[in-house]
């Protein structure tokens, strides 16, 4: 997504409107970045970004009242005359009468916010990086398993949504089934969500569309998910060598790497068990234990008592 409508923000920090004759329809806002104007309040405008969410908090609050009132009318004239998308008091900082005269003129909403302005910044952008992320869609089943985000992924029929479904009941929670949603926020992360039409839901090939949250509680679902590994489901074939020691393999999205194991798929294989144990196994890695390189360890230990004894 390349925008975002200002009334989404709104809506998400529930900012307090100081100038309820401005409508906030059709201001957008293309980058999450937020602006402090305490530069711009003194006249420096060179490399002044008019495209970000302006934040007044106690420091900039502080220099103007120090204005005389024409002073402070020219500084706002300056500001708000920027084409700037609006202004956000923090702190349940008060506007003065002068601002919203001037914002009134050039139609640049105002908000009021009472949450410190250092948290409300942080949060704005964390929540400005996820909506205005690079995005695709893509085929598989997001899930949440011991708080690692893993897709599944593999042919119509596989049985993806089975182990999905199968996981939801040993505790773990679903994120998205068929359509996952997946966004870069960053050159290391990819979140992963639902297309809100087919959110909380799963398909059963014979039985139909199935509402998790319904049946299973809040508990069993989640609206967005980190996308820490992949398991890829594929049909086992005999003549194929799958890798037996652990060797990581990788598949990309959107230039970020994450690491994919393939499951074959046969009668008897108890696929939520294994992407359990999988998910399992990558934590551990992340901890700095890794099984593979312990069985090399004992194996090198056991050959070299044999060769001194």
């Amino acid at each position: 997504m390349d925008k975002v409508e200002l009334t989404e923000v709104v809506e998400k920090m529930e900012l307090v409107s100081k100038t309820p004759q401005i409508s906030a329809d059709g201001i957008f806002l293309h980058v999450p970045e937020i602006n402090r104007p305490a530069l711009q309040l003194t006249g420096f405008y060179d490399q002044f970004d008019n495209d970000r969410m302006q934040l007044i908090g106690n420091v900039e609050y502080a220099y103007l009242q120090t204005l005389s009132a024409d002073v402070k009318r020219r500084k706002y004239e300056q500001l708000l005359s920027s084409n700037i998308p609006c202004i956000v008091f923090c702190r349940g900082l008060e506007p003065e009468q002068i601002l919203l005269e001037v914002a009134i003129k050039y139609g640049v909403p105002i908000y009021q916010s009472p949450g410190p302005t250092s948290d409300f910044m942080a949060e704005v952008i964390r929540w400005l990086k996820v909506r205005l992320a690079p995005m695709i869609t893509i085929h598989g089943v997001l899930v949440d398993v011991y708080g690692e985000g893993v897709l599944i992924m593999g042919e119509s029929g596989i049985g993806k949504s089975e182990a999905a479904l199968e996981l939801i009941k040993r505790g773990h929670r679903l994120v998205s089934d068929d359509a996952v949603q997946i966004s870069k926020v960053s050159d290391v992360s990819l979140v992963g969500s639902a297309p809100d039409v087919t959110r909380h839901f799963i398909e059963l090939r014979g039985i139909g569309i199935v509402d998790v949250k319904a049946l299973f509680g809040v508990q069993s679902v989640k609206e967005t998910q980190t996308i820490n590994m992949v398991i890829k489901l594929e049909e086992w074939a005999r003549e194929k060598d799958y890798d037996r020691l652990g060797t990581d393999e990788y598949i990309e999205f959107l230039g970020n790497k994450v690491v994919c194991n393939t499951i074959p798929v046969r009668p008897g294989r108890n696929i939520a068990v294994i992407v359990e144990t999988a998910a399992i196994n990558f934590r551990q890695k992340k901890m700095g234990y890794d099984a593979k390189e312990e069985l090399l360890k004992r194996v090198q230990e056991n050959m070299m008592k044999k060769i001194e004894g």
